[in-house]
């Protein structure tokens, strides 16, 4: 038996947010994730999964004693413009614009409802 799942990384960001389903959704329409595991607790997601290229994201909502943190993640994207499109699209709260820093990425950040801050970077150079 393996010790991981097929197709899993060692190491996976988790976040506990405020309202799962609706972070992965979000996830869903800006980055084309692909939903894996659910397990649902009540009312709440006590655990989620989603593939995002060639990473799993894991969430929760959070609850007593697990409240949500709020967090930073960073994606390379193939277009780093029209991804920032499409999460201002999806209601994402605009952190900064994406713009050339002269480190070969042009990058930028946006928020989601959730309270994850998302940081995007395309290489350019």
């Amino acid at each position: 038996m393996a010790w991981k799942p097929e197709g899993y990384t060692s190491v996976a960001p988790y976040l506990v947010v405020d309202g799962a389903q609706r972070t992965i959704d979000f996830l869903v329409t800006v980055f084309g994730a692909e939903p894996l595991r659910m397990h649902p607790m009540g009312d709440r997601l006590g655990h989620g999964e989603v593939r995002i290229d060639d990473t799993v994201v894991m969430l929760a909502d959070g609850m007593e004693g697990w409240p949500p943190i709020a967090s930073h993640v960073h994606l390379y994207v193939p277009d780093v413009d029209a991804t920032w499109e499409r999460a201002l699209a999806a209601g994402a709260e605009a952190v900064q614009a994406p713009e050339e820093k002269g480190d070969g990425d042009r990058r930028g950040g946006f928020r989601d409802a959730g309270g994850t801050t998302w940081w995007i970077s395309t290489q350019v150079a």
